[in-house]
């Protein structure tokens, strides 16, 4: 049954920048509420009370409030170190009966410059490969006959060390993507393990990201 609580908490949950906004505690809930009135009362079916719906965004930020400013932010804060690197070439390829055959040779070769970087992930349909750009020409050279779909020259990783509360607390990823989002920051792939997680950014934006998650911890 739907009742006004619950229309309201699912059109805030739909607006990412709005529900990050109501955790802060810095938008007017009646103004709020008279701006949304029309579209909760089409999702409602017959005319809703304004008064219901600011009682309703109330309790909606209490919630967000211990939500997010109590359990995430005690996680955020506990942030380990933050490694960056630069000059990094991103492939993607299709996967084949041959591609990992060949990215064990690339790891093979790789293994003889210590100073490299390399990581990759395995999809349904597609491998990524993120390397230093110096063994470029190695990748070129062992994927010659693999069908590539993509390749991002110039980028960084940032790599993130989060304490190990991380995977019992829920929206520890988005309130962290949440604030690179609203720095424009545009993130060209995601790598994570259990304790960590790599970013892959343009170098032209690497500066700003470190900046706003270096400043999460503050």
């Amino acid at each position: 049954m739907k009742t006004v609580s619950s229309i309201v908490e699912n059109y805030i949950k739909t607006k990412p920048f709005l529900l990050n906004a109501l955790s802060l505690g810095i938008i007017n809930l009646t103004s709020l509420s008279r701006n949304i009135m029309s579209e909760l009362e089409s999702e409602f079916g017959k005319e809703v009370k304004q008064g219901a719906v600011v009682m309703s965004l109330k309790r909606l930020t209490e919630e967000l409030d211990f939500r997010l400013n109590h359990k995430i932010n005690k996680v955020i804060k506990n942030i380990g170190e933050i490694t960056v690197r630069s000059a990094l070439t991103d492939y993607t390829f299709s996967v084949s009966e041959t591609v990992l055959n060949k990215q064990a040779e690339l790891i093979s070769d790789i293994n003889g410059f210590p100073d490299v970087f390399y990581t990759s992930s395995r999809g349904v349909n597609e491998i990524n490969i993120v390397v230093s750009n110096t063994v470029n020409k190695l990748v070129d050279k062992h994927f010659s006959n693999e069908k590539l779909i993509q390749k991002l020259d110039n980028l960084a990783s940032i790599t993130v060390k989060l304490p190990k509360e991380n995977i019992v607390v829920p929206g520890i990823y988005y309130f962290i993507f949440q604030r690179l989002a609203w720095e424009g920051i545009i993130i060209n792939e995601v790598i994570s393990t259990s304790n960590e997680f790599t970013i892959l950014v343009g170098e032209d934006q690497v500066d700003v990201a470190f900046k706003v998650i270096k400043d999460l911890k503050n």
